[in-house]
């Protein structure tokens, strides 16, 4: 009669690790940035199109009036920085799923951090510096909001 082969003890179970604490976060921050988010885009969609004159209200100078305030600049700024870490975030779970080989998985991830550090900062110079009405322009190239400038 075979015998039976020695049990070995089972493998301890990774426990907060620094790794699972980082993927806990990770899971925590998607849901508590897409509550954020739904508030954000609704507030949005609601300012620019049920209000006023609903989708007729936006042109030039509506966008050019709203980017004017500091409120609607820091309100657009958080809107993008977290839509894009909520995307960046979602992305990167995708790739860690679906990219097999570590060195694939790397440059993908490295590809990510800097596309979206590249659209956050470009977005954060047109929301803060935007200037519909440049001293140096030329007049007939101006929106006409300019002419009372």
């Amino acid at each position: 009669m075979a015998q039976a082969p020695d049990l070995t003890a089972p493998k301890r179970p990774v426990s907060h690790s620094t790794l699972g604490r980082a993927q806990r976060w990770s899971w925590i921050f998607q849901r508590v940035s897409g509550v954020v988010l739904i508030v954000l885009i609704f507030t949005h969609l609601f300012i620019n199109l049920w209000s006023g004159d609903g989708i007729n209200q936006i042109d030039f100078a509506f966008v050019a009036g709203k980017l004017a305030s500091p409120f609607w600049q820091w309100f657009d700024f958080l809107m993008l920085t977290l839509a894009m870490i909520h995307g960046a975030n979602g992305m990167r779970m995708v790739i860690d799923d679906y990219a097999r080989k570590p060195a694939w998985r790397a440059t993908l991830q490295w590809a990510l951090r800097i596309a979206t550090v590249v659209i956050v900062v470009l977005g954060t110079l047109v929301l803060f510096t935007f200037d519909p009405c440049p001293a140096d322009a030329d007049p007939s190239l101006l929106p006409s909001i300019c002419e009372d400038i």
